[in-house]
């Protein structure tokens, strides 16, 4: 760029004679020297090296423009760069004279300049009598953005120290820029976030105020990407950055931080970025705040011919509560963030210190599934399925179960969560369908009467479209008949994808496998929509049992679902059956089957083993007494 597209530079001059001042001021605003020879006659022996008559002629026209401020003191040039820094209009020079009287002199202002702005160049105007360069470099580091001039001095070395410092500013600023902010938003990156955060931080010690830190996901992004295209999400990511600006309103921010308004949000990097609020009075201000940027980003976004809706999710840590250094803070709204991530999308949460024993815990259980296959340390255990109408034994359910040395027995509903979420899930279901598969091969070559076989299927493994052809490799590994096999998969994850659900569930009735819905009711299937698939039983979710007796609803429900099934010729088990008047419930709807600690929990293989054995020596007498015998 050149010099005459460029802005003016931006310098600053204190001195304490406002002679001096006026010299400044002819020589960077290229008047007319003649008319102010008087002024540079008596400035000459103490200020220049040349005399005065020679100025106009060696000051030649330049395309460089500049724009000085001057201050009569060291506190005035302090209070003149923070109003410049507040403004987002920095100096790229300030010249500072060494002795201004009667008050604080130009390395105190130096030193105080240096902390409000590390980029300014400062050049300290000195006599041969003043204090060694290398004892104010000492006090105002660092010393490469720290120059001398020493009386007398020639105007053009004013003009050409003033050009010099300021492209080497310009050069440094946009190397800043490239390194500490955000190439597509312009927002702040997470390096700079995390240096301004650390300067809130210390204003806010400093004076006794609280401060917080928002930390903000935006929901789903990913699809956006894979939908409509990156640069449809850059330029999402772009509005969101405009709207988190103009969404923030002064009173969020402080006013002795400079740029007000974008210096409290930061893109720490994909769909995450971060809002500092340092001048807040309580929680419930952040949760103000909060909310407004909740509402404003969730306002429909017209982009590439395409009208989305944003949903963030905002974790939110507070000083000095949650935490007093910088690192801890974001760490504490970002373990907040997850939580109102789960909470659901459009949601927010405060930083509780509970948080981190789950967070600590999770990160346990995921530490120590890493590998727990390959130490043995998975099992499995089955819960007989009865036939309500008979009494016996219609199958078993394979039910995953985890023994580790330091955390002991860890309920599945723990660690299959974590399971899922890290893809761990994949090798395991795969271990789970095998190891099912051959201890059912294994009691039927026993003679044992086991009828049916049934495996949970993840969700993760069920969108593989080689599942089916897993699952016909593991059958025919196994030598067991396939019909003997039941997969259950929940109603969510059908409803999720029903085009593939449908050409997978066709697959796999096409080896023989029987299928299951497993918590039905729960989802958003019909009996209608169940007709386009190859099911062969419905699961009632335990919720309905739960409430059977004192839910008149639920009661209905699971009688209708009974009925339903029973016109389409789809067989239902009940989940969750505890007590004897949900029995007689089922019983008398006639529905088929039903598991649950009524009859029993899910058993060891050894006890499983036994329970078998039991039910092929009582074939005899009513359903009842077969009920008896085998649950005692």
């Amino acid at each position: 760029m050149s010099d005459k597209k460029r802005p003016p530079i931006r310098v600053l001059i204190a001195d304490d004679e406002a002679e001096v001042r006026d010299a400044y001021r002819q020589i960077l605003f290229e008047a007319d020297m003649s008319s102010e020879t008087a002024v540079f006659h008596n400035l000459r022996e103490r200020l220049f090296s040349k005399p005065p008559e020679q100025l106009a002629k060696n000051l030649s026209p330049s395309d460089t423009a500049f724009a000085p401020v001057f201050c009569g003191g060291a506190e005035a040039a302090v209070a003149a760069v923070r109003e410049a820094l507040a403004a987002d209009d920095p100096f790229a020079v300030a010249f500072l004279d060494m002795r201004m009287p009667p008050g604080p002199d130009g390395v105190w202002a130096a030193a105080r300049i240096r902390e409000l702005d590390p980029a300014i160049e400062i050049v300290v105007c000195t006599a041969y009598s003043d204090v060694d360069p290398r004892d104010i470099g000492a006090m105002v580091p660092p010393e490469e953005k720290l120059s001398y001039l020493q009386k007398p001095f020639h105007p053009h070395e004013i003009r050409q120290m003033t050009i010099s410092l300021a492209s080497k500013w310009r050069s440094e600023h946009r190397i800043v820029k490239l390194a500490y902010f955000d190439a597509l938003t312009g927002l702040p990156n997470r390096e700079q976030s995390r240096n301004r955060l650390n300067t809130a931080l210390a204003a806010a010690k400093q004076h006794q105020r609280m401060l917080a830190v928002l930390y903000l996901d935006l929901d789903k992004l990913k699809r956006v990407n894979d939908t409509l295209g990156h640069a449809v999400g850059d330029e999402l990511l772009c509005l969101v950055a405009a709207r988190l600006r103009t969404s923030l309103r002064a009173d969020d921010t402080v006013e002795e931080l400079p740029g007000a308004r974008s210096s409290h949000i930061a893109r720490l990097g994909g769909d995450e970025f971060i809002v500092i609020l340092p001048n807040i009075r309580s929680a419930d201000d952040a949760a103000a705040v909060a909310a407004r940027l909740i509402s404003e980003l969730q306002e429909p976004m017209r982009l590439a011919q395409h009208t989305l809706v944003v949903t963030p999710s905002i974790g939110v840590s507070m000083f000095p509560g949650d935490g007093v250094e910088a690192d801890t803070l974001l760490r504490n709204a970002d373990l907040a963030m997850y939580f109102a991530k789960r909470k659901g999308p459009g949601m927010s949460a405060f930083f509780d210190a509970s948080m981190n024993d789950a967070a600590l815990h999770r990160f346990t259980l995921e530490a120590k599934l890493r590998g727990a296959l390959e130490r043995g340390e998975f099992t499995l255990h089955y819960q007989p399925q009865f036939d309500v109408r008979t009494g016996g034994v219609s199958g078993m359910e394979a039910l995953l179960r985890w023994t580790n040395d330091e955390l002991g027995v860890v309920p599945p509903v723990e660690f299959i969560p974590v399971a899922e979420e890290t893809g761990l899930i994949l090798g395991i279901g795969e271990w789970v369908l095998r190891n099912a598969c051959l201890q059912a091969k294994s009691w039927v070559d026993e003679g044992l009467p086991v009828a049916r076989m049934a495996v949970n299927v993840s969700g993760q493994q069920f969108v593989l479209k080689d599942f089916p052809q897993t699952v016909a490799a593991i059958i025919k590994e196994t030598g067991i008949e396939a019909s003997m096999l039941e997969l259950e998969i929940t109603e969510s994850v059908v409803m999720k994808d029903e085009a593939w659900a449908e050409q997978a569930l066709a697959q796999l009735k096409e080896q023989g496998v029987m299928l299951a819905i497993d918590d039905f009711g729960t989802g958003y299937s019909s009996f209608g929509r169940l007709r386009h698939f190859a099911v062969d039983r419905l699961k009632i979710d335990r919720s309905f049992m739960t409430s059977l007796i004192d839910c008149s609803d639920d009661r209905a429900i699971a009688a209708a679902i009974i009925a339903m099934s029973r016109s389409l010729r789809i067989n239902v088990t009940a989940e969750g059956v505890e007590s004897f008047p949900q029995l007689l419930f089922l019983q008398e709807h006639e529905c088929q089957e039903a598991q649950g600690f009524l009859f029993s929990r899910a058993l060891p293989p050894a006890d499983a083993h036994k329970l078998l054995v039991r039910a092929a020596e009582t074939a005899a007498g009513t359903r009842t007494q077969r009920l008896r015998s085998l649950i005692g």
